[in-house]
């Protein structure tokens, strides 16, 4: 798969992830992630690596082994199940944050 104009390169896409404002030269990028088919997929993906690494510490937290899988399951299940439901308000957010148009749908 060849690189779209912008990209940001994995740094900078880490830091996407978490919710930071990329630089105007990759405003491109952005509303192409934001704006072609399967935004939400990626949404998801992205939210997917934030989150993995912190489930993976609250299953290390001490204490019974149905906590240890229960507690990690339930953020993770939460949290995606917002993102999913938001993430019309997530997109419209990031496009605004990164001063291009929300689409008209």
């Amino acid at each position: 798969m060849s690189r779209l104009p912008g990209d940001p390169g994995l740094l900078r896409q880490a830091g996407y992830a978490l919710g930071f404002r990329l630089p105007p030269g990759n405003r491109d990028w952005v509303r192409h992630d934001l704006t072609d088919a399967g935004w939400r997929t990626r949404l998801l993906l992205r939210h997917l690596a934030v989150m993995l690494p912190i489930c993976a510490g609250l299953a290390l937290l001490p204490g019974p082994p149905w906590t240890r899988v229960g507690v990690p399951l339930l953020a993770l299940a939460g949290s995606v199940l917002a993102v999913a439901i938001g993430s019309d308000d997530l997109r419209r957010a990031r496009l605004r944050r990164h001063d291009l148009r929300p689409p008209d749908h």
